[in-house]
Order: structure tokens, then sequence, then C-alpha cells
């Protein structure tokens, strides 16, 4: 499996994972749960940059135009590795600093599409680099 594919992939996971409940908010016997929408409605107006990167990531990755410029698409897939895993870590971060009354925690589709994103950054980073060394 080559790095292209690998990137789609990642990107792809961090797409759907947006849709999906990040957030579980439960207090006594009633329950909620949050997605990546949710939130971004909800104030959070910058977590829309992550889908419109992902959808850049896929669409570079799928674009055969962008073959031949493989240090500017491992670079725009850098970026939006990077500023994608940012805004879910302050979100992790917000979710983790709640009083005790409320239960909040996070769920499994928030951390494979954390995971997801840091895996991105770091298969980007090693395209960019080993396409910088060898040129």
């Amino acid at each position: 499996m080559n790095s292209r594919s690998v990137t789609i992939s990642m990107a792809l996971i961090a797409l759907i994972c947006f849709f999906l409940p990040w957030v579980q908010l439960s207090c006594g016997t009633s329950e909620n749960r949050l997605s990546g929408v949710d939130l971004a409605r909800d104030g959070h107006t910058g977590l829309w940059l992550i889908p419109l990167l992902m959808l850049a990531v896929l669409l570079l990755g799928t674009a055969r135009a962008w073959k031949d410029r493989r240090e500017l698409s491992a670079l725009v897939c850098l970026v939006a590795g990077l500023v994608s895993a940012h805004l879910m870590n302050r979100e992790r971060m917000r979710a983790e600093d709640t009083s005790g009354l409320i239960a909040v925690r996070l769920t499994g589709w928030f951390w494979l599409g954390l995971g997801s994103t840091i895996g991105l950054v770091v298969v980007s980073a090693f395209r960019f680099l080993k396409r910088t060394r060898t040129s």
C-alpha cells in the first residue's frame, strides 16, 4: 500500500468521524451525544475547517493533475492534518475541563478521528521529507 492511498484513507476516516458522536454528556439518567457537526453549530465554528480540509486532501489525493506535484500535495496534506489535529485536540481539552456535575467523556469515534489526523501528519511529513531529499 503506497502513502497516497494511506493518506486518502486517513482523510476519509477523519471526514466520516466528524459526523459521528464525539462527546457523550450524562447527568443522572439522561444522556446526550454531540458530533463534530453539533459542536461546530454550537459556536465552535473553527471546527468547520476539519471537513473542508479533509475534502481538500481527498480531492488532491484523487486528482491526476497533482501526481506530478507531490511535494506540494504532501505539504497541503501536512498542513491540513496539523490544523485538524490542533482543532480536535482543542475540543479534547474543552471536554476534559468540565465540572463534576455533568459527566463528559469522549467517544471512540473522536479518538479514531484524532488518530487518523495525527497519522495523516506523520505520513505527509515522511512523504514531504522523502521527496525533498531525493530532488
